[in-house]
């Protein structure tokens, strides 16, 4: 027991008046005489027995409500069990991802914690709330009502450990409470060891009932026809029992398509057909799980000529010339002396074919053309000078040519998964004409190979950027060397090699993943481009590369949907956004992320928790209440004790 006054104890001493006061009585008994002195010797006797027994009461009952009254004011209490983290300074990190949608017993999960935290936060508690999206530093519920009420959903994933890094930086002399606020779909159990030993956590987690979901997770060009293009969309299906669901195409908003997909296995991919010209619309299903991943927006861009150069000797390059017609390809071969450097950065795609020596000149050339989105191709010469060629291939990864070997070999395997085969293959295919080489040099690259060798080296490997890609042979395949002009392979693989996804492709920009896109644009220092529709608008990070604008979007736009990019009231091209579909997975519940830590059921619970731990017991009214009771003790003792 602690004393919030201790020094009052000192008038305990004053116990020792009653004390005195009881055993040196000053007043003296005066004799009187009577004739029946018999009876009075008795009734002497009795009366001093009462007298005495009354008097040690009254002390007693005095030095108990004397030594009451003074441990009252001395304001006795029980120390709190967490005293020592009173002082704590609180923070709230709130999950408002997608996932967060999902309904529980009482409503949608993020709705629900904000109306708890709304209904049993201390007014007079002040406190910080970190979110996806917002932070809101030293602050208290009455001020944040209104933001409470308004926060939407973010489009950028639950990562904690980069909440926790946001906590930690705060520096103050405090330790810290602190209180996540998560459904924990998708969370790694890595991610909550970044709290400090010293601070307090608490784990609310909010569990839905509800966790069968489907979702639309891509859209892309299955095949390329005259006139249309045969269009697939991705759909996962989480959980079990689902009926059948409606799916619907929209073009302008206007309704193009529309069809039944039953989930007889866990993914789908249902086909539609549309004309070959300008899509700009969405794709969109209906079911019981989350909302966010129901619709996925995209843009198509009308086809237009893919400008590909080749350098090199013109007899090695006819078969370019059989594959990049001129109704989809603008094509032309320059030999390395008469090449001219200004067509380069106006180019799609690069093929050096069989140059034995790349100039200086040409290597930083290449370079940038990469970096603004260009695809480079590079077959080698068996006379290559593989010092400069692989001081070339360093400006673009981790890889490189070696010396090699002069025996024939088969090309046996093809990574169908990778994006160049995407659209080539119904099914894998184990048994074909295998193309060989006689002369090969030794690719070495940790990038992932396109085509193998029957010995598992490699014969074609593609150095990927967010722009663009590199491709690399590992032997020259020219008619000497190889029969692979004469392979099946040879059309849609440089076909592919040669397109720039962000003119030939589905545009569909995932928010928060700050993937770079490059838009055909001739800008003066003073203009910019502007990214809007009917809702929204932003000005993006914007780079000029001569004739084109690199553009980055960071976590913009707010909301997925539909887009267009603008140089002032000019229309240049279509661009679309969607949610990361990260958290579509309702099942993928990590409750481990709690296990070191103290997980409540919510929010009122950890207020009360926290109040009941560090609040000290005070015990002084009870002192008050004994002091007031041996008051009453005496008067009794008083009146009715003889």
């Amino acid at each position: 027991m602690n004393f919030k006054h201790p020094e009052i104890l000192y008038f305990l001493f004053l116990l020792v008046i009653p004390i005195l006061v009881h055993l040196f009585q000053l007043r003296r008994f005066k004799k009187e005489y009577f004739t029946n002195v018999q009876f009075l010797k008795e009734l002497s006797i009795q009366t001093r027995k009462s007298s005495t027994i009354k008097k040690w009461l009254l002390l007693f009952t005095r030095l108990l409500l004397l030594s009451f009254l003074i441990l009252a004011f001395a304001q006795p209490f029980f120390t709190a069990k967490e005293s020592k983290k009173a002082t704590n300074e609180m923070y709230i990190i709130l999950d408002n991802s997608y996932s967060m949608q999902a309904k529980g017993k009482k409503g949608e999960l993020l709705k629900r914690a904000i109306q708890d935290l709304l209904e049993h936060t201390p007014e007079i508690q002040n406190f910080s709330l970190i979110t996806n999206n917002e932070t809101y530093w030293n602050t208290d519920i009455k001020a944040i009502q209104k933001d409470l009420q308004d926060l939407k959903y973010s489009a950028t994933a639950f990562q904690l450990d980069n909440l926790i890094a946001k906590v930690n930086a705060r520096k103050s002399a405090f330790n810290k409470d602190i209180i996540v606020i998560t459904d924990a779909v998708g969370l790694v159990t890595n991610q909550a060891k970044s709290f400090r030993k010293e601070d307090n956590v608490y784990f609310i987690i909010p569990e839905a009932e509800q966790k069968n979901n489907i979702a639309i997770d891509s859209v892309f060009i299955q095949q390329t026809l005259d006139n249309f293009y045969e269009i697939g969309v991705k759909l996962s299906a989480n959980g079990d029992g689902f009926k059948e669901i409606p799916i619907a195409l929209y073009h302008n908003n206007k309704l193009t398509a529309k069809t039944l997909v039953n989930f007889e296995i866990n993914t789908k991919t249902v086909n539609f057909t549309i004309p070959k010209e300008d899509f700009h619309g969405y794709v969109s299903i209906s079911d019981k799980g989350l909302a966010y991943d129901n619709t996925y927006y995209f843009s198509i861009s009308k086809p237009s000529k893919t400008n590909v150069i080749s350098i090199g000797e013109s007899e090695k390059s006819g078969f370019l010339a059989r594959i990049y017609t001129n109704d989809e390809f603008d094509y032309t071969n320059y030999p390395i002396a008469n090449l001219d450097y200004n067509l380069l950065e106006k180019q799609d795609a690069i093929v050096l074919n069989e140059i034995i020596e790349i100039p200086q000149a040409l290597q930083t050339t290449l370079k940038s053309f990469v970096n603004k989105g260009g695809n480079l191709i590079i077959i080698p010469s068996q006379e290559s000078n593989l010092s400069t060629l692989n001081a070339s291939l360093g400006n673009f990864g981790a890889i490189e040519l070696k010396e090699g070997t002069n025996t024939d070999k088969k090309i046996t395997k093809i990574n169908f998964n990778h994006p160049v085969f995407s659209s080539v293959f119904e099914k894998k295919i184990d048994n074909f004409q295998y193309p060989t080489t006689k002369t090969s040099f030794v690719l070495n690259t940790t990038a992932p190979a396109i085509l193998n060798y029957d010995d598992q080296s490699v014969f074609l490997a593609s150095v990927a950027n967010p722009l663009s890609s590199v491709y690399v042979f590992a032997a020259p395949i020219n008619k000497t060397n190889s029969n692979f002009q004469n392979s099946p392979l040879i059309v849609p693989l440089f076909y592919n090699m040669a397109q720039n996804t962000m003119k030939t492709g589905v545009n569909a920009i995932t928010i928060g993943e700050n993937q770079p896109y490059i838009v055909d644009a001739l800008l003066s220092k003073d203009e910019i481009l502007t990214i809007k529709n009917n809702t929204e608008s932003f000005i993006p990070v914007q780079q000029l590369l001569n004739t084109k604008v690199k553009m980055t979007f960071n976590d913009n736009p707010n909301e997925a949907g539909n887009f267009g990019i603008f140089n002032n009231k000019f229309l240049m091209q279509n661009i679309s956004f969607n949610y990361s579909r990260t958290e579509s997975n309702l099942a993928l519940v990590n409750p481990d992320i709690a296990a070191n830590y103290k997980k409540i059921d919510d929010i009122e619970t950890v207020f009360n928790t926290i109040q009941t731990d560090r609040t000290d017991t005070q015990i002084w009214k009870w002192f008050v209440v004994l002091t007031l009771l041996f008051l009453v003790l005496e008067l009794l003792i008083q009146k009715f004790v003889k």
